[in-house]
């Protein structure tokens, strides 16, 4: 589970608390497992649905695109009257790292 905080910038005050939204990053992780080489790009991996563990607002996707894994997400802040933040994870291969 990834928790996120998000505050809003203050130039002459204290930052103020904005909320927080939490989601799985398992599945992107998981992801990283398939073999993706040779994917036609748009291919989705998998699909991730909004429940009660996550703060998803809708589903989300993990994508092969461009050579790149990338999961777009809305999330709904929590601890906060209203609120989405829009995220967007990548993970790029770069030569010579030896990945996870």
């Amino acid at each position: 589970m990834a928790l996120l905080f998000v505050y809003d910038k203050d130039t002459f005050s204290l930052d103020d608390k904005m909320g927080d939204a939490e989601f799985e990053i398992g599945p992107f992780f998981e992801a990283l497992k398939f073999p993706l080489k040779g994917l036609p790009s748009g291919t989705i991996i998998y699909r991730v649905e909004p429940n009660r563990q996550n703060c998803l607002a809708e589903e989300s996707h993990i994508v092969w695109t461009r050579g790149k894994l990338v999961q777009n997400m809305i999330l709904r802040l929590q601890n906060v009257e209203c609120g989405e933040v829009e995220l967007q994870l990548q993970w790029i291969d770069v030569s010579g790292s030896q990945g996870l």
